[in-house]
């Protein structure tokens, strides 16, 4: 046998690695065009998949935002078609507590369905309801669902207040301190801890806000002094 140059032998190696390709295509070419297939099928799956979460998360958000429409209503004679009225403060209420409560229904889990939830708890808060707003409010918490979790703990600190929880409620305010959001700053619950503690605890209310009385930021430092006062007065 004629030797071989190293060039001749690399290029019988190239030449033996196409042979086995073509090999390998033709007699796997059933299995190809399955694989192939699958892909494919995968491929438009995957698109599809994606297709239907855009459109799902376009629908979340319209009916959040419809329900939020009715929330923020004018109470009063309408003033033209652009601007939803409601004749009574009732008639608006009972309509936006309709529409949260369809949100919440239909899209539970999500975090449109968790914003709804907590305007429903705020609502029952604000109408002294306490036991539905603790309910309400401790659910989207323990969502972990983002900026609605946060918010919610925030409310739920107060609900337990009122409720005489007095540990639940400097929990769930120490756990906003140590962990501030985007939309609950620590200062805010600071502020709603020292408000907690202000009858139980008032000195360790007063220490939790005697720093922000020389804040460079006016309303921070004028919330401060304010809070701060109504303490004095309780004495």
């Amino acid at each position: 046998m004629d030797r071989l140059t190293r060039k001749e032998l690399k290029s019988d190696h190239f030449a033996l690695e196409v042979q086995h390709g073509v090999e390998y295509v033709s007699g796997h070419r059933r299995q190809m065009g399955l694989y192939g297939g699958i892909a494919a099928a995968l491929a438009v799956i995957v698109l599809g998949v994606y297709l239907y979460r855009q459109h799902t998360h376009a629908v979340r958000q319209e009916a959040l935002a419809g329900a939020l429409q009715i929330v923020n209503a004018q109470v009063g004679p309408q003033q033209n078609e652009y601007i939803l009225a409601f004749p009574t403060e009732d008639a608006r209420k009972q309509a936006a507590v309709k529409t949260l409560t369809d949100v919440v229904n239909g899209f539970s889990g999500s975090e449109e369905g968790n914003i709804a939830d907590y305007m429903l708890g705020s609502m029952a808060a604000n109408d002294g309801n306490l036991p539905d707003a603790e309910k309400r409010l401790k659910r989207v918490a323990d969502s972990g669902s983002g900026n609605a979790s946060s918010l919610a703990k925030l409310a739920l600190a107060q609900v337990y207040a009122a409720e005489n929880k007095q540990a639940d409620a400097e929990r769930v305010a120490r756990e906003l301190m140590d962990h501030p959001t985007a939309v609950v700053s620590k200062e805010q619950a600071t502020f709603a801890l020292a408000h907690i503690l202000e009858d139980t605890k008032p000195g360790e209310a007063r220490k939790l806000l005697e720093p922000y009385r020389s804040s460079d930021r006016p309303n921070l430092s004028r919330a401060a002094i304010n809070a701060l006062g109504v303490m004095s007065n309780k004495k």
